[in-house]
């Protein structure tokens, strides 16, 4: 039987191809992982309503997911942007049925043109069904606010406290990702004893849209061939890090991460790793 690793991401799809499903997807192809999909909700404004996220049914979304676990099986799984209540119970429910060893979740809730991806009243169900099934959560600064109930962060102490503090909500590691901090790109890692910090030299450009998907989605890839968490989370980093310094635009707006550029240049970004115990 053939035995590459199998990876699902649960997430919105894109229609601009930078984030979510189709970010997902290409860090999953790059990263030599067989990715498959669950799509929640399609993210596009339409040019006349402004509507800007349109929900698949639960149905939908349901049989997408026995779908693919049936064809092909998961070892890894990540989930991005679910938007509503009842998408992160359904979602939560299945997750936990489906007993999957590795679950990454991406507490998506503001893209990076500022559109809403989280329902106001869903936060409370992320954090009670969704985020005790992690193995890791990986919230950027802003989320990482929310969570804790609109605490400010801004230094890279803060980004420590944050994740001992997010901890508490059940998930086995925490990481906090610190690309809003000026200086060093620094992410901290917790595990309920040590907190280690990544740093990574930061990017002059504006073109990083898909960054945090692909973070995460190559998180689940790493851990599903293997590597432990923080061997992952290493790993991922200097991906994503690549990814970004190869961003690009074809307008004035904000452009993709280039997911090929980690294969196609050759490059792996030095990424400075520090330990500290916790007493």
């Amino acid at each position: 039987m053939f035995d590459l690793p199998r990876v699902m991401t649960i997430a919105g799809a894109a229609s601009g191809g930078s984030a979510g499903i189709q970010a997902d997807l290409k860090t999953f192809q790059e990263l030599d992982v067989y990715g498959m999909s669950v799509i929640t909700a399609i993210v596009g404004r339409h040019p006349t309503t402004n509507k800007n996220v349109h929900q698949m049914t639960i149905e939908a979304i349901e049989a997408q997911f026995a779908t693919a676990k049936r064809q092909i099986g998961i070892d890894a799984l990540k989930t991005g942007m679910l938007f509503s209540t009842s998408i992160i119970e359904r979602v939560a429910h299945m997750i936990r049925e489906a007993g999957t060893k590795h679950v990454v979740v991406d507490p998506v809730m503001v893209g990076k043109l500022d559109s809403k991806l989280l329902a106001d009243d869903a936060i409370e169900m992320l954090r009670e069904r969704l985020i005790p099934l992690a193995t890791i959560i990986t919230p950027n600064m802003p989320e990482a606010s929310v969570l804790l109930d609109d605490r400010p962060i801004k230094e890279v102490e803060d980004l420590q406290q944050a994740a001992v503090d997010l901890h508490q909500l059940g998930a086995k590691y925490v990481l906090v990702k610190g690309g809003r901090l000026s200086g060093p790109a620094v992410d901290v890692l917790y595990d309920g004893e040590t907190l280690i910090t990544f740093e990574a030299p930061r990017i002059d450009t504006k073109n990083t849209s898909g960054a945090g998907c692909s973070y995460s989605a190559a998180i689940a890839a790493y851990l599903a061939k293997g590597k432990s968490v923080e061997e992952a989370v290493h790993h991922a980093k200097s991906f994503v890090t690549t990814a970004i310094a190869h961003g690009f635009s074809y307008n004035d707006l904000v452009g993709p991460t280039y997911h090929a550029a980690f294969g196609k240049f050759g490059e792996a970004h030095s990424i400075k790793v520090r330990s500290t115990v916790l007493k």
